[in-house]
């Protein structure tokens, strides 16, 4: 294999800068040529594509979002779509991809694959860590410490001002940053999608902090928590505990931007790099990720299909540090 094509699709997360770089620097290395695409698949097909070099990717170790830009390609869904993509990528006689992103897009890559042959190897790239097939995901931990930072400086005005705040957080089908924020920030309760917790448990909740004389509560929601979001949830307790003071904090797409922390950027370049390197070993339709501190190539077919569910020992330790 000469020449390769990386790209970044879906939501951004930070450390993906860290994860291209790693991936142009190792192809350098291994006197392969290397091809940015940009704005993921929709940039594919439209030929948005150049050659990179070492000077492409210097000084970008620290920053968030990506610098082959993202997008999601209803173009790509289609067999008309992904031929012209092909079409491109043999114009450039790229052989081989690295996708940086999530279950998207490596559901893109592996019928990319079984239809054109292209051989492609992704990095998980995903604030959400809802990937079967490595302990962390390219973005999770920068996107924890930031949420992290704005639970803290919440919590001081709930102490100022006796109120109940309701903070949401990222994670549609995933609940890891609200466990992981919310234990951090010491939440007196979590709601995640992958545990039913009902609005009686949150007026229990409430009711025995008020009995030990708890004058403030924090409670982090996952914006896909099944009793809705974080502003419906609040309207159903204030319906029911009216003489409580009660605000609503969204945090939104601010998890998603800001400089990657030291974990964010290593895991990046560990699977960057274990993503090229396994192309070269005739590696393909697999994920590179990290477990046990050992870097695994887990199938396309598993990353989108196995659930990675949160250890119950944190949702235990959530009620037991709440007392």
């Amino acid at each position: 294999m000469k020449r390769i094509g990386v790209f970044t699709s879906g939501g951004d997360s930070p450390g993906m800068n860290a994860c291209i770089r790693a991936v142009v620097r190792t192809a350098i290395y291994h006197n392969v040529e290397v091809y940015g695409i940009k704005r993921g698949y929709d940039g594919m097909i439209n030929g948005s594509i150049q050659v990179m070099n070492s000077h492409s990717v210097s000084n970008i170790i620290q920053k968030g979002g990506t610098i082959l830009k993202s997008a999601r390609s209803m173009e790509f869904m289609t067999v008309e779509g992904r031929k012209k993509a092909y079409q491109q990528l043999r114009n450039f006689d790229i052989e081989g991809l690295v996708a940086i992103g999530g279950n998207g897009t490596f559901t893109g890559a592996k019928i990319f694959l079984e239809e054109f042959g292209i051989p492609t190897i992704g990095c998980p790239g995903t604030i959400d860590n809802d990937l079967y097939g490595t302990d962390y995901t390219i973005g999770y931990d920068t996107a924890v410490n930031t949420a992290l930072e704005a639970i803290d400086k919440i919590r001081d005005t709930a102490d100022s001002h006796n109120r109940v705040f309701f903070i949401e957080v990222m994670g549609r089908d995933s609940g890891y940053i609200a466990i992981q924020s919310g234990i951090g920030g010491g939440a007196e309760m979590i709601m995640v999608p992958e545990t039913d917790t009902t609005i009686d448990d949150v007026i229990n909740t409430l009711e025995k902090g008020r009995l030990r004389n708890k004058s403030s509560a924090i409670i982090v929601v996952a914006e896909g928590d099944e009793e809705g979001n974080a502003t419906e949830i609040a309207a159903k307790v204030k319906g029911r505990l009216s003489d409580l003071d009660i605000k609503v904090t969204t945090l939104g797409h601010i998890q998603r931007g800001g400089a990657p922390t030291s974990r964010d950027r290593i895991l990046a370049s560990r699977t960057g790099v274990a993503a090229v390197e396994g192309l070269l070993k005739g590696i393909k339709n697999v994920m590179s990720g990290i477990i046990n501190d050992e870097v695994v190539y887990t199938p396309f077919e598993d990353t989108i299909t196995k659930n990675k569910p949160i250890n119950d020992d944190l949702i235990r330790m959530v009620n037991i540090l709440s007392i």
